[in-house]
């Protein structure tokens, strides 16, 4: 780590998970983001972050360029995005791993990427087989710490259209209180914001080995370093 704090290789700046990485790295001394991505992100006011430029197949060169200790993941699209099935495993499995790969032949040790609850490679649910696929995938790339994100419904400011998810995003908190207790604490829904707060303190974990995080686990992580 370098006297500016760790330094976060992030993917996926311009989404709803990025934006919110970049907001709640402002003022923070103890992170310094470089984004990498194809088209320039909205910086929040006083961000202190780099934006490194290119077309998906330069990534590699840029994620070595960004010299980090950390690759934050939050690449995703939805089918309705993509229009095809194997235009959605493009991006959330043959992207996602082709970012890992990069940061491995980089020298970067550590990875966080933010999945999905409920991602199991054997799921009849083709979205989540495809998370699940890929995180087996990067459990094979040999980082020395990889922590996996299961959030459940994300809540925040998307830039696009999203009518199902927001309705989702309005019951959401409904629902946390009456009706997703004891297993199904999981499924919770969770701010863009603190799922933010839980990878820059899993970005400073030491341990090694491969860490799969719930909704509990993730709010533990923040508790730990007090966010």
């Amino acid at each position: 780590m370098g006297s500016g704090g760790i330094r976060i290789c992030l993917v996926g700046a311009t989404g709803l998970v990025g934006s919110a990485l970049m907001a709640e790295a402002v003022g923070r001394d103890d992170v310094r983001i470089i984004a990498v991505g194809r088209r320039e992100a909205s910086l929040p006011e006083g961000a202190r972050m780099e934006m490194l430029i290119g077309e998906p197949i330069d990534w590699p060169q840029l994620i070595a360029a960004a010299r980090a200790d950390v690759l934050v993941c939050a690449l995703g699209t939805t089918m309705k995005t993509a229009g095809s099935q194997e235009a959605f495993r493009a991006v959330d499995h043959d992207l996602v791993r082709f970012c890992a790969e990069a940061a491995r032949a980089a020298g970067i040790k550590h990875m966080i990427v933010v999945s999905s609850v409920g991602a199991a490679g054997a799921s009849k649910n083709f979205y989540l087989s495809v998370k699940g696929e890929t995180e087996d995938a990067l459990g094979k790339l040999g980082f020395r710490r990889l922590d996996i994100l299961q959030p459940g419904l994300l809540r925040g400011h998307r830039r696009e259209r999203r009518p199902l998810e927001k309705a989702g995003q309005i019951l959401a908190p409904v629902a946390d209180l009456l009706v997703l207790h004891g297993k199904y604490r999981r499924f919770r829904s969770v701010s863009a914001r603190k799922l933010a707060r839980a990878i820059f303190a899993l970005a400073h974990e030491k341990a090694a080995g491969r860490f799969v995080h719930d909704y509990d686990s993730m709010r533990r992580a923040i508790r730990r370093t007090g966010d």
